[in-house]
């Protein structure tokens, strides 16, 4: 049997019905959303966590943001077309949960990249590389070196940041828990030396040399570089969602392009930091415990 074909009028009709079914689906499909960096490009503006850490990471008696991870953060999300950082005042501790949950999109604090933070977030690649230190009273009464004098001294107490990886030191080195007084800032562990609830204070040398300038009664011991024989040297870079990779990628290919450049240096130089802070490892490599 043969058909008749389909008449000119059949196929414009169907044609037809066919445009206003797709129509009618449409409003029912979601819409591609944006990513982070889409947004923030769009927005010209992007939100950064710190945690009021000098000089890694802080606000200014004016409100202003700087420190050395703002400060480099800003630079290079300029050079990606982001002209304006807005800082978000997290804890140290926070910073991770505040990132994972929409607080702020970047970490910008100078977090030091380990294994265990690398399982929770991205790090872009290392912005520095500094060693520890000691926050004593004046004239280091009680002798303290480094976390050893602790371990082996009974009667002192070593007070660290909430969340930060001295906790961890003090604990390799053979420190009791019993003896480690946990703070959640900078501030706390200054008054906890100078009030003698703690012998000391451990912070990266950076900080604990800025907190000795600026507070009265208390100094910094030489900066050390190992604990328990391992190196201690850290490097801290910015924190990113797992799922925001193109924020990242854009991220890194500014930061590797700029760090190490006259322009980098002469921004940190002011805080602290300089050619002798520049980072030795990839981030690759601290993520695997290197």
């Amino acid at each position: 049997m043969i058909t008749s074909p389909l008449s000119r009028r059949t196929v414009v009709k169907a044609a037809a019905a066919l445009a206003l079914a797709a129509a009618s689906l449409a409003p029912a499909l979601p819409a591609m959303a944006q990513s982070t960096l889409e947004r923030a490009k769009a927005d010209g503006y992007i939100r950064v966590g710190f945690a009021n850490e000098a000089p890694f990471g802080f606000a200014t008696p004016d409100g202003k943001l700087t420190g050395e991870a703002p400060e480099v953060a800003k630079a290079v999300l300029a050079k990606m077309g982001i002209a304006q950082v807005d800082g978000v005042l997290t804890e140290f501790g926070s910073l991770i949960p505040g990132l994972k949950a929409g607080r702020f999109d970047i970490i910008a604090a100078g977090m030091f990249i380990n294994p265990k933070r690398c399982a929770e977030i991205n790090f872009s690649e290392p912005s520095y590389g500094i060693g520890q230190a000691m926050l004593v009273k004046e004239g280091n009464p009680k002798a303290i070196k480094d976390y050893s004098s602790f371990k082996d001294n009974a009667d002192l107490k070593l007070a660290v940041m909430a969340g930060a990886v001295e906790g961890g030191y003090a604990k390799d080195a053979g420190v009791p828990e019993a003896q480690v007084v946990s703070l959640p800032d900078q501030s706390s562990l200054v008054a906890a030396v100078q009030s003698g609830r703690a012998d000391g204070a451990a912070l990266t040398a950076l900080s604990i040399a800025d907190m000795a300038s600026k507070a009265e009664g208390v100094e910094s011991t030489t900066p050390f570089g190992e604990v328990a024989g391992k190196s201690v040297k850290g490097h801290g870079g910015f924190g990113f969602r797992k799922d925001d990779e193109d924020l990242l990628n854009a991220f890194n290919a500014e930061l590797k392009a700029f760090l190490g450049t006259p322009e980098h240096i002469a921004l940190v130089e002011p805080l602290g930091f300089g050619k002798d802070y520049l980072p030795n490892k990839t981030t690759a490599e601290l993520c695997a415990g290197e």
